[in-house]
């Protein structure tokens, strides 16, 4: 069984973790949203599995429900939304060169865990493991 990650939005557990991807189940609490972030080496699809999911995808506000995916390409600022009374699933596949949770690069958080930026994250220059 997959151990159980909580956050304050929620929660998540890892369904699959290989070289080439990392598959999540995430549960998004009734009201709650992740970070509006962006990632340096992955990219992702999201598929709705319960409940409607509220997207913001570089800025624009998009709807997903049950069956329907969405794509969050390698750099895109994204944010996992659940403006619903009821909880929300979905399942996060993760492809690119690494799946580490330190690749997550906050604009916005509502809890607080926004690190300052420098600069370009390290390896955002390199993108030939992604062609």
């Amino acid at each position: 069984m997959a151990n159980i990650e909580n956050r304050p939005w929620g929660h998540y557990k890892v369904l699959l973790d290989s070289k080439n991807c990392k598959v999540k189940e995430i549960v998004v609490k009734k009201g709650q949203r992740l970070s509006y972030q962006y990632h340096v080496h992955r990219a992702e699809v999201w598929t709705v599995i319960k409940g409607n999911l509220t997207i913001v995808l570089d800025g624009e506000k998009v709807f997903r429900k049950y069956g329907e995916s969405i794509k969050i390409p390698r750099g895109a600022q994204h944010r996992a939304w659940n403006e619903t009374n009821k909880e929300v699933r979905f399942i996060e596949v993760q492809t690119g060169t690494s799946f580490d949770e330190n690749d997550i690069i906050r604009l916005e958080d509502d809890y607080n865990r926004i690190e300052k930026i420098t600069g370009p994250p390290k390896g955002w220059e390199s993108t030939e493991d992604y062609e």
